[in-house]
């Protein structure tokens, strides 16, 4: 195992009815600014209950952060904060927001003179920021137990990720019967969002670490479990609160300790959202596939662990059963709605360039636990999942 440091202060209210403890977490005399997306919370009753919970405090609302949070967006959410003084940030929403909401956080208190320097040094540069908290209303990132995120500067088509210690939320409130609502196609990409999000941190190579290994299988054959039952009964209480919970668990630091990350199918797949707008979790189902097989030689032996305990594969040679794992992956994303084929999208071999050409601009050309995914394992990849 390797050296590692954890460290997570978040605190999670977790159940329903927990909106209304936001009353005891928020300080009594704080001016709340209250960020949100396209307005759905208030059809599905989070904005009232939210609402209600702060009762006399000072609230400021900002709404429209995007399903992919842009920097223009929420440069004017750090402009209000300067206008108005508020001093508590609160995300009601899904990731996108919370994520949009870090960034706020830190960047209304750079003192340098463009923030956006925070996501090109990935928020190695952030001292400080603004206290947050978060309503969670869709299971899917994880954002609301880590402090990272990611943003999109339209002007220049880039989609870049940051962390700081010093953006974790507070407190993210986690009430699962607020996901009752959300249509099928984010229920199916909070599903495989949570996957791939597992898989980065599980699926490199063995450094002798059961714990973590436990965990992360646990986490995957619960999303197998969970996941199509979620679109089947999507008011069975139980199984969105495991989702929930599952999709928290996936990246709050817990199984990354001590282990190699991978994260170069998400660094390809963010610049297919920026390029193309795809959804996140579509680029990853996309990708993530391809990315095994092609690194198959690499990843061998975590492959065959992958097989044999999350899929159960234990007849036929290596290359077989890790072929089959890989494909009853893919198969479980298009069970859980989301396609896994860059045609699937309209996109074919010529759009291809231009994604390698993004990579190599925003230097990603060296990606992977072992940092051999080079621009051409990148063109393999991607070659392979047209």
């Amino acid at each position: 195992m390797l050296n590692f440091d954890f460290y997570n202060p978040t605190q999670i209210l977790f159940g329903q009815g927990r909106i209304a403890d936001l009353n005891k977490v928020i300080p009594a005399e704080a001016h709340v600014l209250m960020l949100y997306g396209g307005g759905s919370i208030k059809q599905n009753g989070v904005y009232d209950e939210v609402i209600t919970a702060l009762g006399t405090r000072k609230i400021t609302e900002f709404t429209g952060i995007e399903p992919n949070p842009s920097y223009e967006t929420l440069m004017k959410a750090v402009e209000l904060i300067k206008q108005n003084k508020i001093d508590f940030l609160l995300a009601v929403g899904g990731g996108s927001v919370i994520d949009g909401t870090k960034f706020i956080a830190a960047a209304a208190l750079f003192e340098g003179d463009d923030p956006w320097v925070i996501m090109e040094k990935r928020g190695n540069n952030v001292t400080k920021a603004m206290p947050f908290g978060s309503v969670l209303t869709l299971p899917a990132t994880g954002s609301e137990m880590n402090n990272g995120g990611v943003v999109t500067r339209k002007s220049i088509k880039a989609k870049m990720a940051f962390s700081s210690r010093h953006c974790f939320p507070q407190f993210s409130v986690l009430d699962p019967t607020k996901t009752y609502t959300l249509p099928a196609r984010q229920i199916g990409n909070g599903a495989v969002d949570a996957f791939v999000h597992i898989m980065e941190q599980y699926l490199t190579y063995p450094v002798n670490s059961p714990v973590q290994d436990r965990f992360a299988e646990g986490l995957l054959l619960t999303l197998i479990e969970e996941g199509p039952k979620a679109l089947i009964n999507p008011e069975d209480y139980d199984v969105r609160a495991n989702l929930m919970w599952c999709a928290t668990m996936a990246l709050n630091g817990l199984i990354s300790t001590g282990v190699p990350q991978d994260w170069a199918t998400h660094m390809i797949g963010h610049e297919l959202t920026a390029l193309h707008n795809i959804d996140h979790a579509q680029t990853l189902a996309i990708v993530l596939p391809s990315m095994l097989r092609v690194r198959k030689e690499g990843k061998r032996a975590k492959l065959l662990q992958f097989a044999e305990r999350v899929w159960d594969l234990h007849e036929g040679d290596e290359d077989s059963r890790i072929e089959t794992a890989i494909s009853r992956m893919q198969d479980y994303f298009e069970q859980m709605g989301v396609k896994t084929r860059l045609s699937d999208y309209q996109l074919g071999s010529d759009d291809i360039a231009p994604i390698l050409s993004a990579l190599e601009t925003h230097r990603m050309v060296s990606l992977g636990e072992k940092r051999d995914v080079t621009l051409e394992v990148s063109r393999q990849v991607l070659e392979l999942s047209l």
